[in-house]
């Protein structure tokens, strides 16, 4: 870049160091998302990589955004930050809501490659049986209107051999904990809701399913099946 050496002219740090902070973090992000399914890295964990040896207040942001830069031009990842609205049932203010903003800071990764060259040359197949999960669990909430309680999601998924008590599925393993990681991964959010019958869980699209390339996916997959049971009713 440009203005790279007078970026880090204020920091006192050397083009070396600087570099080697980058290559870090990039390694920690890349080995961390798979590592952890591609579950959201706390920016606070990028952060202390840094801060642990140096100690300049803004250096933190310069090397992120690098690093930000490199997995985008070099290994066609966009690095991108989520940040969830959190509601709170508390009145919470001032000092206590900024310092649960910045909590709530972290980064996932995403292919910006073309579907059709990510699925020929970079997709796992290993992996193909989660993704197919992730697309029907998030194309039920979606035609549910973005959010759906805990008892009709199951009521769905059952109908397709899911069910919430099989702990030992062939293909998924716990279904429960397979539905668990869409809400650590952000594609799901889940929240208990009071009503005359006591608490019930909603789930929610968050902002992983939210982007417009998922949410593109998700219409089209359920324009797919869609046209799929019309053409067998037709042909009955």
């Amino acid at each position: 870049m440009s203005n790279h050496a007078e970026d880090l002219s204020q920091f006192d740090i050397s083009v070396q160091e600087t570099d080697k902070l980058v290559a870090e973090i990039i390694r920690y992000v890349l080995f961390k998302t798979h590592h952890n399914s591609g579950c959201p890295i706390r920016r606070e964990e990028l952060t202390q990589l840094i801060t642990k040896n140096y100690r300049q207040r803004n250096l933190p942001v310069l090397i992120i955004n690098e690093a930000i830069a490199k997995l985008s031009t070099i290994f066609g990842y966009e690095m991108r930050e989520l940040q969830r609205a959190r509601t709170s049932s508390n009145n919470h203010q001032g000092r206590n809501s900024q310092q649960s903003a910045a909590e709530a800071k972290t980064y996932v990764i995403m292919s910006k490659l073309p579907a059709e060259v990510y699925k020929k040359y970079v997709e796992d197949v290993d992996t193909a049986h989660l993704t197919g999960f992730t697309f029907v669990v998030l194309s039920i909430v979606h035609i549910s209107g973005g959010k759906i309680c805990e008892e009709n999601l199951w009521q769905h998924l059952r109908r397709i051999g899911l069910d919430e008590a099989n702990e030992s599925h062939p293909v998924l393993g716990n279904t429960k904990q397979a539905l668990e990681a869409l809400v650590q991964q952000r594609y799901l959010q889940k929240d208990k809701q009071s009503g005359p019958e006591g608490n019930t869980l909603i789930y929610e699209l968050a902002e992983r399913a939210l982007d417009s390339q998922v949410t593109a996916s998700l219409k089209d997959y359920i324009s797919q099946i869609v046209n799929k049971d019309v053409g067998s009713v037709e042909d009955e």
